[in-house]
């Protein structure tokens, strides 16, 4: 029942502001415009087509708001007006009151705030669709950033995320190329990372690994936080000084090097997706400020980590392989790794899947951003994953998002910047740190406790495979297609060990050698 009601609340809300209005307005066919027509009669509006649109993502809730902080970073895919009223859901969405913010406060930590902050701002420096943010003083006189959850969110996004569920439910149901692209499984990692969001200690926990992940880069700045007042509803922050990144003519005249901010912004990303494999994923401008601080000018900062996207290590040497072929315009081996990926049929033609992704791809190199639209990229490969069947990854979802934002925010900043050639040459360093002796030191350290346990039991594990009644060939096959593997794997180790003594052996003989020559030669 709260279901359908939340239904027609959304209906209500789409017909209040016209929204069916400003969808079917960008239809040329003619049938579609008749249709406006009749379904808008009689309604006027006072307020412009962005107002009324942000009015009612406001209205829907978080989940709607998200939506448009997504929309509002693409300001080459929208009309500017829609595109500048959007891009105030990032940090201004109509606060809660102040009143109600102290009381939470207050119950987070059980005490009365003037106990805790010797100055709290009744007003809130940003309000988003999850939180806002008050500016407050502790006692000690540090000051502090007090984020507070808004109330009442749970049950909102969870009425919104059940409607999410029923429809991917159908879409699976009466579509048979609605279950390549797995709607259910994308919903169900949004659900995940929303309910994430509700937790705000969690998210502290988020930017503490952040922190520590950036600290040696020294392009980005994240605040700490304050454990000891840090609760679900409420967490205390370290406060930083900065300038939104939106405010571009600001940052110029303070002497900032805008070119260099846009090329920082890529590395920190590639940085954050392919070495740590945890990555800032809510990359709207409303999240991120520019610090003009002697100490720590021209650096990011970065706010906000309620939402953050991890990469497994299969997933992160897949995803670098793509890339570096895709820069070197290697199609065919972008064709094969997703043949050996499983993202395609086995059956797939490669040299008909690298003609298709060459197509799609060649267009844009060399080029700068402000000559490209990844949003129209994507959109092309994914008419040629229909194609081909190509199967939806949802855990790259979140990925996919901030890319979009990633380059959004880069078209802003420099329209010149060449987003491929800035990101080559961090990728190729990345795989050869991979493949080099580094990498194989480390997987021996971390592959060693598996073997010392496996390789004791190989000879058992074979001789029981062998043993199996015929009967049982099928599970004996399988049994033994998995030795075989584990086999190969101790091959692959025990060459790198081989490889690596000998390595050993060959530098402790050119020690002695030259040490020796040292003892020979003339005093």
């Amino acid at each position: 029942m709260r279901q359908f009601a939340r239904f027609l609340y959304i209906a209500f809300t789409v017909l209040r502001f016209g929204l069916d209005d400003i969808a079917l307005s960008h239809f040329r066919q003619r049938w579609v415009r008749a249709l406006a027509a009749v379904v808008t009669l009689g309604r006027r509006y006072d307020e412009s087509r962005g107002v009324r649109l942000r009015r009612a993502l406001e209205r829907l809730g978080p989940i709607f708001v998200k939506f448009g902080q997504v929309l509002s970073t693409r300001r080459d895919l929208l009309p500017l007006d829609i595109a500048d009223e959007l891009a105030r859901l990032q940090d201004r969405v109509p606060p809660f009151p102040s009143a109600q913010a102290v009381a939470l406060v207050e119950a987070a930590f059980g005490r009365r705030i003037d106990e805790v902050f010797s100055y709290f701002s009744p007003e809130p420096v940003a309000s988003a669709s999850i939180a806002q943010v008050h500016f407050a003083t502790l006692r000690d006189g540090r000051e502090v950033a007090v984020k507070v959850l808004r109330p009442g969110m749970l049950s909102i996004i969870e009425d919104d995320l059940a409607l999410l569920h029923r429809f991917a439910r159908w879409m699976e149901r009466t579509s048979t190329d609605a279950r390549r692209l797995k709607p259910r499984e994308v919903v169900a990692e949004f659900d995940i990372y929303l309910h994430d969001e509700l937790d705000l200690v969690r998210e502290a926990a988020n930017a503490a690994q952040l922190r520590r992940n950036m600290e040696g880069l020294n392009l980005v700045l994240v605040p700490e936080m304050l454990w000891d007042l840090c609760a679900p509803g409420v967490i205390v922050m370290e406060r930083m000084h900065g300038v939104p990144i939106s405010q571009i003519g600001r940052l110029r005249e303070a002497g900032v090097d805008i070119p260099k901010l846009a090329r920082d912004g890529v590395t920190i990303f590639f940085t954050q997706v392919f070495r740590d494999g945890f990555f800032h994923a809510d990359m709207h401008p409303g999240n991120i400020q520019v610090s003009l601080e002697p100490a720590t000018f021209g650096r990011y900062i970065a706010l906000d980590f309620g939402i953050m996207g991890t990469l497994t290590e299969v997933d992160k040497e897949y995803l670098a392989q793509n890339f570096i072929a895709f820069f070197r315009r290697d199609y065919k081996r972008v064709a094969e790794l997703h043949l050996e990926s499983g993202w395609v049929p086995p059956d797939t033609r490669i040299d008909a899947l690298e003609s298709a992704i060459r197509a799609v791809c060649e267009p844009h190199f060399d080029r700068p951003l402000k000559d490209i639209s990844l949003g129209q990229v994507l959109l092309r490969l994914f008419q040629t994953s229909r194609r081909f069947n190509v199967e939806i990854q949802p855990q790259l979802v979140l990925l996919q998002k901030t890319l979009l934002n990633v380059e959004g925010l880069g078209r802003q900043l420099d329209p010149e910047l060449d987003l491929w050639a800035t990101a080559k040459p961090f990728l190729e360093r990345w795989m050869n740190e991979q493949i080099g002796w580094r990498a194989l030191v480390d997987r021996l350290k971390h592959e060693a406790p598996h073997y010392a346990r496996l390789l004791p039991e190989m000879p058992r594990l074979l001789h029981h495979a062998l043993q199996r009644a015929p009967g049982k060939a099928d599970d004996s096959q399988a049994l033994l297609a998995a030795i075989l593997g584990e086999q190969r794997r101790t091959n692959r180790l025990l060459q790198g060990i081989l490889w690596g003594g000998l390595g050993f052996a060959l530098g402790v003989g050119l020690m002695r050698l030259a040490l020796r020559l040292h003892m020979l030669a003339p005093a």
